[in-house]
């Protein structure tokens, strides 16, 4: 299966952390759906929002070991739902991606890929099991 990551996981050393498998990625865009900051987080939530679309990245072909890890690591407010994804204008794929399910925690601005802090992300959900 397809996965389209758009926030955290679109971040190569965050995606390598959580995986096992190594997978192809691609630039893709998901249309009908918006990414907004989470309340006290560092990471996005993303909705159906008509008229908007999401960048990220799309991982192929990801095992359903992995894809099982996927949801454990979402936890319990994202919700893993069959999505299709332009990876150009002529080609679209069927993918797998996390909608954010505590709309409550969402604010209004929107999540700024460039203003991510991977090091504060990596030190509070993706520590390396050798660091405990």
């Amino acid at each position: 299966m397809h996965v389209f990551t758009y926030g955290s996981l679109m971040f190569p050393a965050v995606w390598q952390r959580v995986v096992r498998g190594d997978y192809r990625a691609l630039p893709a865009m998901l249309p009908g759906y918006a990414r907004y900051e989470v309340m006290g987080e560092t990471y996005p939530g993303m909705v159906r929002q008509s008229g908007s679309a999401v960048n990220g990245m799309l991982y192929l072909d990801v095992d359903d070991a992995d894809l099982l890890t996927l949801d454990a690591f979402e936890g319990s407010e994202y919700r893993r739902d069959v999505v299709n994804v332009s990876v150009t204008a002529e080609q679209n794929l069927t993918a797998v991606t996390y909608v954010f399910t505590a709309n409550e925690r969402l604010t209004t601005q929107p999540w700024d890929p460039e203003s991510f802090r991977i090091t504060q992300f990596m030190d509070a959900y993706c520590r390396d099991p050798q660091d405990k």
